[in-house]
């Protein structure tokens, strides 16, 4: 979903089998979204499944996993790592924003059981109010790289299948450059993290957002585009080496 054209300098997009969604023209969608925006955006989206990888721009965008997770028509989970929890009240009635789409899709979709939030800030989920707690469960990236402990955890609190929601904001910033604050984990944690749910449970979606904005400084603006489309590259090259057997 292209809507900063920040795709177009990233090697990685290069391959003739994407299919391109043109954002470029869609006013009112940066960090925050209106109706008439959300009503274009879903016409966009209208012939393409939640089942598949979509990448979707910046974090600025990552609400776009609201519009893809309404499409599912059965019980799910939705499993997001993020720094940040994407929770934050709307500051405007009809408004769905980067920061608070999370809380957005458990008000509104009936399908969704369970959030499991991997690699938020300490701090930060102090944020989140205390009427979604029961709904919301955090999960320490240190216990979910150990098999046992996440099956543990699975069997208490994931329902039905998983969409997966990736914001590259979770990353070190020696693995990814955003234009959000970052968090600890390395390509390789990420990627031993993400195998352990793709070994246990039924991921029916997937998402990726957090590309770098541009900036004043090309040489900068070139390093962190390079960064960025080598991450998206090699979580491409997981997600097929890990796609479940026909």
């Amino acid at each position: 979903m292209n809507f900063t054209n920040v795709y177009k300098w990233e090697r990685f997009s290069h391959d003739r089998n994407y299919i391109w969604l043109d954002c470029t023209h869609l006013e009112g969608t940066e960090c925050y979204c209106d109706r008439e925006s959300a009503e274009a955006l879903k016409q966009l989206m209208a012939d393409y499944p939640a089942e598949a990888i979509h990448f979707i721009d910046s974090g600025n965008y990552h609400y776009l996993t609201k519009f893809w997770t309404d499409k599912l028509q059965k019980p799910f989970s939705l499993v997001v790592f993020d720094h940040h929890p994407d929770m934050q009240p709307p500051l405007f009635e009809g408004v769905i924003s980067c920061g608070g789409w999370v809380k957005d899709v458990m008000d509104t979709n009936p399908y969704l059981r369970k959030v499991i939030l991997v690699g938020v800030s300490e701090k930060l989920k102090e944020a989140i109010p205390e009427t979604y707690r029961d709904r919301v469960i955090f999960y320490g990236e240190h216990e979910l790289s150990h098999e046992e402990a996440w099956k543990r955890f699975s069997a208490q609190h994931v329902e039905g299948p998983v969409y997966l929601s990736i914001d590259k904001d979770v990353l070190d910033a020696r693995s990814a450059a955003t234009n959000w604050d970052q968090g600890l984990l390395s390509l390789p944690e990420l990627e031993q993290l993400l195998s352990v749910v793709l070994h246990h449970e039924q991921v029916i979606g997937i998402d990726i957002c957090g590309e770098c904005s541009t900036t004043l400084d090309i040489f900068k603006e070139n390093q962190e585009v390079a960064l960025d489309s080598r991450a998206n590259q090699e979580l491409l090259d997981f997600f097929r080496r890990n796609r479940p057997q026909e």
